[in-house]
């Protein structure tokens, strides 16, 4: 007999729906949990990272124009069937899942989740969102297709970018709006069947932040107990190889869309080995006056995120060092 687990559904060409989902936000160790929780035997998690199904809606991508989106774009897993087939290996005792951190920040994809799985249980974690703003600024910039070597220039750009098409991974600001993403949430979810984790506490508690998502999910906890290491890229300093390299890589980041998806990540790789090749794997701290110019745009929706959750978020309101995934299991481990 198959055992059907809340919100799950099985499919009549095979495959089913997941359970639960990871809904966000990116660069807020979500690939790092994903990694952790696979490891658990009541768990699946789909062997695709991102599928970003719930983004599309059963239609292909958005035609978004930002460098190499026209290329992410081909990855996508948007078909209803090839989704379903994801889950496909799940035991009928497992509960399945994926993670998707723009779920949270997708309002169609709130919705659609809402329809299709009621009952899912959704598992969010919030970065400090000028910290969030950098990485996701130094993932694309260390990749060669951020073209703005300046994180508040990049970060003032948003608005014109978003204008002009440029997917989701590109809104530095928009993505760290959790208060007003998690306020949307909640008029489609009841509240228990959202989990809201501190990603400092994913990293520097991380048995008790894994066993609280285990408690969530219903399922054994003390199992996994660790988190692996992040997805952090090495700084890489403004210089002639990234002004000569860059563009090489913007441009063929966009004839990769006329090629298969791994076409371009193989060729690619080489060049972008060159720009990490005298990358510092310890990013510099932004400034006093950077992290006031970036904080200011989220102080609103800092306190709308404390008045829909209950929670304080107070020391996201002033300036201080942030640091990596890294960086923060080093300092934990040397510490512990």
């Amino acid at each position: 007999m198959v055992r059907t687990l809340p919100g799950s559904s099985q499919a009549p060409r095979g495959g089913r729906l997941p359970d639960f989902l990871l809904v966000g936000a990116p660069k807020a160790g979500t690939t790092a949990l994903h990694g952790a929780l696979a490891g658990h035997p009541e768990l699946f998690l789909s062997g695709v990272k991102e599928p970003k199904y719930y983004l599309c809606g059963d239609s292909p991508p958005p035609a978004y124009k930002g460098p190499g989106d026209a290329h992410s774009n081909r990855e996508w897993i948007w078909q209803r069937q090839r989704y379903l087939d994801l889950f496909a290996d799940a035991g009928d005792d497992q509960q399945a899942g994926e993670s998707t951190p723009f779920y949270l920040y997708h309002r169609d994809a709130r919705r659609r989740i809402a329809a299709d799985l009621p009952r899912a249980r959704l598992v969010t974690v919030l970065r400090d969102p000028v910290d969030r703003a950098y990485s996701n600024w130094m993932h694309l910039w260390a990749d060669g297709l951020e073209p703005c070597a300046d994180v508040v220039e990049a970060c003032a750009r948003e608005a014109q970018r978003v204008d002009e098409g440029w997917a989701p991974f590109w809104h530095y600001r928009g993505l760290g709006m959790y208060g007003r993403q998690l306020a949307d949430l909640f008029e489609h979810f009841p509240r228990e069947q959202v989990l809201v984790l501190r990603y400092r506490d994913l990293v520097d508690e991380p048995r008790d932040s894994l066993n609280r998502v285990c408690r969530f999910l219903g399922v054994a906890e003390d199992v996994v107990t660790e988190i692996p290491s992040g997805n952090s890229k090495p700084f890489v300093n403004p210089s002639v190889r990234t002004r000569m390299l860059g563009p090489v890589v913007r441009a063929g980041a966009a004839a990769g869309q006329f090629l298969p998806p791994q076409a371009w990540r193989t060729a690619s790789r080489p060049i972008i080995g060159q720009l990490h090749q005298r990358g510092n794997p310890e990013r510099p701290r932004l400034t006093p006056e950077q992290g006031e110019v970036l904080r200011e745009p989220f102080l609103d929706d800092i306190a709308l995120l404390e008045q829909v959750t209950g929670e304080s978020y107070d020391d996201w309101r002033t300036h201080r060092a942030g640091d990596t995934f890294h960086t923060r299991q080093s300092q934990r481990t040397a510490t512990g």
